[in-house]
């Protein structure tokens, strides 16, 4: 996995979106993945950008949606795109060829020059019309249930977005840099020796026979390299055992 990111080489286009959460969920799912260009053809609203639904599931998106453009066209939304990838789903006997996400847009990101590519989306209830699809590229089809592919817009937005920022590089992952707060020798021995008061109240180690009990107890605890606060809730076991054992 690489940190570096590459710049912004991608236009979503959406055809005749008909529900205007999705349009925001399209936002959300782009910026999530370093894409910003949103490109609306012919919506069902023609105020689809500002709606309270559309706004509410950007959920923070709002930036997409501001410049977010909406367009008479296929043919307008494609300008600039040097390369367009329909996402129908029903075959077509006639039009480009299918790809996949992993080993079709993976090519594609090491393909130069580079390309401007369009991801273009059908509406919910009909996709993508045959003189759209023909405009295409290339067709991508998402792997799924063969008895259950139906995704949701946005749901195929982001699952293409994130596999084209895999293949032009992905973000890094957070990780944890903070060093643990171990126990040393000396706090695990004073735990230890609390155990054994606790363990001989109990009656479940005999001081007179104690065999290998407390040593091996020792070596798994040092396998285990216990933190502090671990130290003190053990302690805390110790220290509820003992009570319990009062007469």
């Amino acid at each position: 996995m690489t940190s570096e990111v590459h710049p912004d080489p991608t236009r979503f286009i959406l055809i005749g979106t008909s529900h205007p959460g999705n349009v925001g969920a399209t936002a959300r799912a782009m910026k999530v993945m370093g894409f910003s260009e949103l490109v609306l053809v012919r919506p069902r609203f023609a105020d689809v950008l500002v709606q309270e639904d559309t706004v509410a599931m950007a959920s923070g998106a709002a930036d997409i949606l501001v410049r977010a453009r909406i367009v008479d066209s296929l043919a307008e939304a494609l300008e600039g795109v040097s390369y367009a990838i329909g996402t129908a789903m029903t075959p077509r006997d006639f039009g480009p060829p299918t790809i996949t996400p992993r080993d079709g847009l993976g090519a594609l990101a090491r393909a130069t020059p580079a390309h401007k590519v369009g991801f273009v989306f059908g509406s919910e209830r009909y996709g993508m019309a045959n003189e759209d699809v023909y405009r295409c590229h290339a067709v991508i089809s998402i792997p799924t249930n063969p008895d259950y592919g139906s995704l949701n817009l946005a749901q195929a937005v982001q699952v293409l977005a994130y596999e084209w920022r895999q293949a032009l590089g992905s973000f890094p992952v957070s990780e944890r840099t903070a060093e643990p707060d171990l126990a040393d020798g000396r706090t695990v021995q004073g735990m230890l020796d609390h155990w054994e008061q606790a363990l001989t109240a109990l009656g479940f180690l005999d001081p007179a026979a104690p065999k290998k009990l407390m040593p091996r107890l020792n070596q798994m605890f040092n396998r285990a390299q216990l933190r502090q606060e671990e130290i003190h809730i053990l302690r805390g076991v110790a220290k509820a055992m003992l009570e319990k054992t009062k007469p």
